[in-house]
């Protein structure tokens, strides 16, 4: 599978994803028409299909042009969101098996951000909309710490440290910053701190990730540790029970930081 990362609005990522056998392509997240159509003209590709990971507007912008120009793509997203994203098509519950021409993937529901968020599992490709970002997580719109924790760790359940995070939003360095804050012992996120800010000043992207690097510098993945236990409960007078009230004391830290 090929994966072609498109830069859309301010801060947005659409991805175009190929499958090379057949030569058909998928989009994850449509946030706007323009970028995207110029993008896929590149390719000598066959459009088959959207893949959205939820309903807001920031990451849909341009599906209802895609599906004016071509009304017969498949526009996959989670059943419930049927009257919140227009066109929508193939009604998706979690675990479910798609395919997109030789290439099979799954999808893993993980309400939190939205309800119905979905992230896409192809091969060691995991598009996580706004559910994971490079070193951060999706705010709590719909969604409550205890289900967003839970989330996140079905997500990962079993999921090799070698899978490519393709993630919806260019915060990394912001979410690095919070990272700090919460393990400024982590030499590890000092170094991904350095890397990610000599990507930017050349205007390269910080995605994809990989599991690993998250599991070393996300704070939202590492609330089971030791050192983030201890740094949450001394800073933030939180009485660190367990990991989702870890997980409850930083996602609300994070909100005003």
């Amino acid at each position: 599978m090929k994966v072609i990362t498109v830069p859309c609005n301010f801060d947005n990522y659409a991805y175009i994803i190929i499958c090379e056998k057949s030569g058909t392509a998928a989009i994850v997240d449509p946030a706007e028409y323009y970028p995207v159509y110029t993008a896929l003209q590149k390719q000598d590709v066959q459009l088959k299909a959207i893949f959205c990971t939820h309903h807001h507007t920031d990451h849909i912008g341009g599906l209802e042009e895609f599906l004016a120009e071509d009304p017969s793509l498949q526009v996959y997203g989670f059943k419930d969101d049927a009257s919140r994203i227009a066109g929508l098509n193939v009604m998706l519950e979690g675990n479910d098996v798609i395919r997109l021409g030789q290439t099979e993937g799954r999808v893993i529901h993980t309400p939190g951000h939205t309800s119905g968020s979905v992230c896409y599992h192809f091969d060691n490709h995991l598009f996580t909309g706004d559910t994971i970002f490079g070193a951060g997580c999706g705010r709590l719109f719909e969604g409550s710490p205890a289900q967003m924790h839970g989330s996140l760790a079905n997500l990962i359940t079993g999921m090799a440290g070698s899978t490519h995070l393709y993630f919806g939003h260019e915060y990394t360095l912001q979410n690095l910053k919070f990272a700090q804050f919460v393990e400024p012992e982590n030499s590890r996120i000092q170094k991904r701190v350095e890397h990610s800010t000599a990507l930017r000043e050349k205007n390269e992207f910080t995605t994809p990730s990989t599991l690993e690097e998250e599991l070393e510098t996300n704070p939202f993945l590492r609330c089971s540790t030791p050192q983030v236990k201890k740094n949450v409960e001394e800073r933030l007078y939180v009485d660190g029970q367990s990991p989702q009230t870890i997980f409850a004391a930083l996602r609300e830290q994070k909100d005003s930081f």
